[in-house]
């Protein structure tokens, strides 16, 4: 486990990680594997009986904090943002993986589905790293770690909103991370395939209800804890961009090959 490492247990010590997404999956994951390296835990998410139950599970709860926000909620998450200034400003790590995904067809997709997306995976996640960026950049060093999708880099059949959001946070947070290029302030993304995770529960539909079914395939992908040590890894070493399970192929041949990408995205059938 890259907890019993010495090393990485003094890259983790008294920092102060903000996790956003912290009640399931792979927030989850990443907080049982830091709460014993030292650091200081912000938890969010908007269910909060489940925040309590995780920070209670813990080891060193008495060090952690649970901030309850939803990152879809543009005026609500400003108006926490800013009431608990001075607690975001002392954020070391921010892991920036609260989102939704997508399944509809995209004629069949709402308006307001495809705003919640972009909500909740986009402008949240925007709104969540500027409330860290004033305190790093004060003390010149931090880290920042996006939870993006190989949906990222490619079109895929019933992700069109889902795909545009995660689009949205490379052109964002690139862009971002030019323009940190003079600090210490490294930004990593993430691009796990397939995860173990509710993540096909809780994607929308077309008429923005969750579609509340199970993925078989997502049962063959990748842990969340292992996702949660990748995340841990990016954060330590700085990683640019890092691919995980067997998706990230699609990501090669997109680039490398388009000709047989478009000829395998059209076989796959779409659930």
């Amino acid at each position: 486990m890259v907890c019993s490492n010495i090393q990485v247990l003094s890259f983790w010590k008294n920092k102060t990680v903000w996790i956003t997404g912290a009640s399931s999956g792979i927030g989850e994951a990443v907080a049982r594997l830091l709460a014993p390296t030292g650091a200081k835990i912000i938890l969010s998410s908007r269910r909060e009986s489940v925040l309590e139950s995780l920070k209670a599970s813990l080891p060193n709860q008495n060090r952690h904090f649970i901030l309850p926000l939803d990152v879809s909620n543009a005026q609500a998450l400003e108006t926490i943002v800013s009431e608990n200034k001075d607690l975001l400003d002392t954020v070391d790590v921010l892991i920036n993986n609260a989102g939704i995904s997508q399944r509809s067809l995209t004629w069949n997709a709402t308006p307001e589905s495809e705003r919640q997306l972009m909500e909740t995976n986009y402008f949240g996640a925007v709104t969540v790293a500027r409330a860290v960026l004033p305190g790093m950049m004060k003390r010149k060093r931090g880290n920042i770690v996006i939870l993006s999708s190989p949906a990222g880099k490619f079109g895929f059949p019933l992700r069109s909103s889902y795909a545009a959001s995660k689009h949205a946070l490379h052109g964002y947070f690139e862009s971002l991370r030019a323009e940190l290029k003079d600090t210490n302030i490294p930004i990593s993304f993430l691009l796990p395939g397939r995860v173990q995770t509710q993540i096909g529960q809780n994607a929308l539909q077309g008429d923005g209800t969750p579609a509340n079914s199970s993925d078989e395939r997502l049962a063959r992908g990748i842990t969340a804890e292992e996702c949660a040590e990748a995340i841990m890894k990016a954060a330590e070493k700085g990683r640019a961009e890092v691919y995980l399970g067997r998706e990230q192929v699609l990501i090669y041949l997109h680039r490398y090959a388009p000709w047989l990408f478009h000829i395998i995205v059209k076989r796959i059938k779409p659930n």
